[in-house]
């Protein structure tokens, strides 16, 4: 754990403590469950996003693929009676393809990945909505799929098993992306892309699959919240999606110019959104003020990391000036400092 993330982590249980004091509802078993469920489900996508984030590129989509992948998901089962079983790697697959194809026209054709993620937040709103025919798409009453549901929707010993799935995953990246040449790989694409390449690091492919990594988290999360939701409304389902991974990631340490950050840091800003997301219900404040938090949280957020780099920065040349300075007193090209009494 980085001392970022063991801020945020102070930061997590001193809000914590407050919003119980205000309200102690805020403890409640129902109440903590229910939050806990929302990590999870964030947390997930979150993720997925952070992966591109440390290559310095930029994922807009993720919540309009949220909602196609999620009708496509429910009408799969619900609609077409194809087995949950066989629905469920295929809409991983297909995101996973969609991510490979961002991926592909950002390295080979060298789109900028706002302008590639952004026609695919349209793109993906779009299609939605035509394979609907802008309706709403949902489960019939009393159409139940039992080992789906204990899956994504489902309890042990109380605790949502979206959020030990998150557990899960947040491992698995984590020693992806903090103990595998992969990881640092992409964390070296992000410092300097252009150096890395010249390292011999294949950056095109390493973005790829920056970019299926997440369109594959994308995905998952779909199905979770497809199950969590049971209807689908494509003209709003997922949006604004893409806000919170990107202010989970930011929150959690990633810099937006890539290079910087831990899985662990983006668990811990997930947790700090739903947290702050709970505060605003369990106070009364208006719902429509959500995202007038979330701006204020990604802004402050952004501050934080300019001010943090910027004073590594600074330390790195104090510590240079340093060395260069003992190396030529050692030499004998510069005096040696004494005091004088």
């Amino acid at each position: 754990m980085t001392k970022k993330d063991f801020g945020l982590l102070l930061l997590i249980i001193v809000v914590g403590i407050v919003v119980a004091i205000i309200n102690p509802r805020f403890l409640l078993p129902i109440n903590l469950a229910n939050t806990s469920n929302l990590i999870g489900l964030f947390g997930i996508l979150s993720i997925g996003q952070a992966f591109v984030i440390i290559t310095g590129g930029i994922e807009l989509s993720v919540g309009s693929l949220v909602a196609l992948l999620g009708v496509l998901f429910i009408d799969f089962i619900a609609v077409q009676d194809m087995s949950w079983i066989l629905a469920l790697p295929l809409i991983l697959l297909l995101g996973s393809v969609i991510g490979a194809i961002h991926g592909w026209l950002i390295t080979r054709l060298n789109l900028q990945p706002f302008v590639v993620t952004l026609c695919g937040l349209l793109i993906y709103r779009g299609a939605a909505r035509f394979y609907t025919a802008d309706g709403t798409a949902g489960f019939a009453f009393g159409q139940n799929f039992p080992e789906l549901e204990f899956l994504t929707a489902g309890r042990f010993y109380g605790v949502p098993n979206t959020f030990i799935a998150l557990v899960v995953i947040t491992a698995v990246m984590w020693v992806v992306l903090h103990r595998s040449v992969f990881g640092r790989y992409l964390y070296a694409i992000g410092k300097n892309e252009e150096a890395a390449r010249y390292s011999g690091i294949r950056t095109g492919r390493m973005v790829m699959a920056a970019y299926v990594i997440c369109g594959l988290l994308t995905a998952l999360s779909a199905i979770y919240f497809a199950m969590y939701t049971r209807s689908i409304s494509p003209a709003s389902h997922g949006q604004f999606y893409e806000l919170y991974a990107i202010a989970a990631a930011v929150l959690g340490g990633f810099s937006l110019r890539g290079g910087e950050g831990s899985v662990i840091g983006v668990v811990l800003g997930t947790i700090l959104l739903q947290e702050l997301q709970n505060l605003v219900n369990l106070l009364g404040i208006p719902s429509s003020l959500n995202f007038a938090v979330m701006g204020g949280v990604i802004l402050i957020g952004v501050l934080i990391d300019q001010q943090w780099h910027s004073i590594r920065a600074q330390r790195r040349l104090v510590v240079a000036s340093r060395q260069t300075e003992s190396r030529m007193q050692a030499e004998g090209k510069a005096p040696a400092i004494t005091s004088q009494d």
